[in-house]
């Protein structure tokens, strides 16, 4: 199985950030992730 590239506190920081109201466009691209993956 393939090992995550974000620890699980780097995730919930990043999904938190877009409940703040940050642009999810903005944040995919501070993460290096595409929108495709913030949207499962």
């Amino acid at each position: 199985m393939r090992t995550s590239k974000f620890t699980e506190t780097q995730i919930i920081t990043i999904l938190k950030q877009g409940d703040a109201g940050l642009a999810v466009k903005d944040l995919c691209r501070q993460a290096g992730i595409s929108t495709a993956t913030y949207y499962p």
